[in-house]
């Protein structure tokens, strides 16, 4: 395959496998809470060589999310993953999640919310995202 960066042609990239995001050491009930209880996805096993670092694996769909303990642990609070989410507003309202909206790009509904950790999600809705 011939790739030209200059021009916008043929790429190699299809879309992305997950996104980790940290948490302080030890706080997978917090993170269950959270990505399961008030987010909907679900636990997935890790490999046992990676399961022994602690952590943990969350999806739904094409969704993939992983938490891990880092030390001196510090939230991304502009960093932040981007998850699409169908009927954006009523999965907000239904969840009861402190969101910030967010109107500067035309034609995109979308929030931000804080995971346990204060890290920094953005939520599109899926309907109206201007992509």
């Amino acid at each position: 395959m011939t790739i030209d960066t200059t021009t916008g042609g043929t790429t190699p990239w299809i879309g992305i496998d997950h996104v980790q995001l940290a948490m302080p050491v030890g706080a997978e009930d917090a993170a269950r809470a959270f990505y399961v209880d008030v987010l909907g996805l679900v636990e997935v096993p890790k490999p046992a060589a990676m399961a022994a670092r602690g952590g943990a694996w969350f999806e739904a769909g094409r969704v993939r999310v992983h938490v891990g303990g880092e030390e001196p642990f510090v939230p991304a609070r502009k960093a932040h993953p981007a998850l699409i989410v169908a009927e954006l507003r009523d999965f907000v309202d239904a969840t009861g999640l402190a969101a910030t909206w967010n109107d500067e790009i035309a034609g995109v509904v979308r929030c931000h919310i804080e995971d346990p950790f204060g890290n920094r999600i953005e939520l599109v809705d899926a309907d109206a995202s201007g992509r």
